[in-house]
């Protein structure tokens, strides 16, 4: 058992380095660091009214991050003449002096974490912590600031350094820009989507950024058939959005955990056949990670009809911080999902006779 604990302490402790060290290793580096002040950052054209400059655009993913069950608002500007690159409909690259803000309110205003792109391949972070008047919000330390606000008894909110941010956002072969792509913006939008923000005029979606010629070499088929996960039903549909979104972001075909073959990231512009396939990485297969008080040949990714025997299960549902899944960004269980999820592995993955069902659309 102590075995088994240090073992997972230490694969969590690798899995931020491999993601921060080989993310990074090779890219240019910029001088340029992000203002003290958030009020500095062109977000607000008067910060006191908090009005929104109107350069910026408002927008929200359909299948969000759980943040343990913080709401949250997003922001991006782009460059005046410039567009984003959308060859790659999964990964787009984004102009030189684009920015992106995510704010984060626990009953009032906590945080808001920042991205500019500075440079070809380079991009800054920065988080911000709002002074209890909300008058303005300053720039953390680079460590970040641990157990900055109590948002469950108990229970308190990190606001991440550099060093958390990039684990996330820095990956081989694309931009850092994580919830801002062809699906995620699609306006055939998942009513069952977990935690899902309703969507308000302001709000832009793959639609507008077209419309308003912001995206450049977007295939032709995503403006009359706007992406959606293909799945065999609702719930299914649903399952693997939120996983794409809360777990797909390392664990894809390009990044750098590709080497455990283990795709939950779901790519809307590959063939129904390719799509079974990278599902195929996950369902039935043995799981290296091993489910506590289970024999070594117990463990499962994900095993139809059996969410006892599915590691995806349990380390979704503990916060023991060296098992959970997320490894960082959350303190509390997202019960919702972890229903969702459990259903789906239950009753959507096997068929009448309780066999396996891998059949997709």
């Amino acid at each position: 058992m102590i075995l088994t604990q240090f073992l997972a302490r230490m694969s969590t402790v690798v899995l931020v380095f491999v993601l921060v060290l080989g993310a990074s290793s090779g890219k240019p580096r910029s001088n340029r660091v992000a203002p003290k002040n958030l009020s500095e950052t062109g977000l607000y054209s008067d910060i006191v009214t908090k009005t929104i400059s109107p350069a910026n655009l408002m927008f929200s993913p359909q299948y969000p991050l759980w943040s343990d069950g913080a709401r949250k608002k997003r922001w991006i500007y782009i460059p005046p003449k410039q567009s984003i690159d959308a060859k790659r409909v999964d990964d787009w690259v984004f102009p030189v002096g684009t920015k992106l803000w995510k704010e984060f309110s626990f009953g009032k205003k906590v945080e808001t974490r920042y991205l500019e792109k500075v440079g070809k391949r380079v991009w800054i972070f920065a988080a911000y912590a709002w002074n209890e008047n909300e008058s303005d919000a300053v720039q953390v330390p680079e460590a970040g600031s641990r157990n900055h606000v109590e948002i469950s008894p108990g229970i308190r909110h990190d606001i991440p350094g550099i060093i958390d941010c990039k684990a996330c956002h820095e990956g081989q072969g694309r931009d850092v820009v994580l919830g801002f792509n062809a699906l995620q913006l699609s306006p055939e939008r998942d009513p069952n989507a977990p935690h899902a923000e309703q969507v308000t005029p302001e709000m832009i979606n793959l639609k507008n950024l077209v419309d308003q010629k912001l995206l450049a070499h977007l295939p032709k088929r995503f403006t009359v058939d706007p992406p959606v996960i293909a799945a065999n039903s609702a719930r299914e549909r649903t399952a693997l959005g939120y996983l794409s979104a809360n777990c797909g972001g390392c664990h894809n075909s390009t990044d750098p955990l590709s080497t455990l073959g283990m795709y939950l990231k779901r790519s809307v512009d590959i063939s129904p056949a390719a799509a079974k396939l990278e599902l195929e990485t996950v369902i039935g297969h043995k799981s290296k990670y091993q489910i506590p008080e289970l024999d070594d040949d117990q463990s499962y990714r994900i095993l139809p009809g059996d969410p006892s025997k599915s590691a995806i299960i349990y380390r979704i549902a503990t916060r023991n911080p060296y098992r959970q899944m997320p490894p960082i960004g959350t303190k509390i269980v997202d019960t919702e999902a972890l229903d969702l999820i459990t259903k789906w592995i239950q009753e959507d993955l096997v068929n009448k006779n309780g066999e396996q069902q891998l059949t997709h659309k």
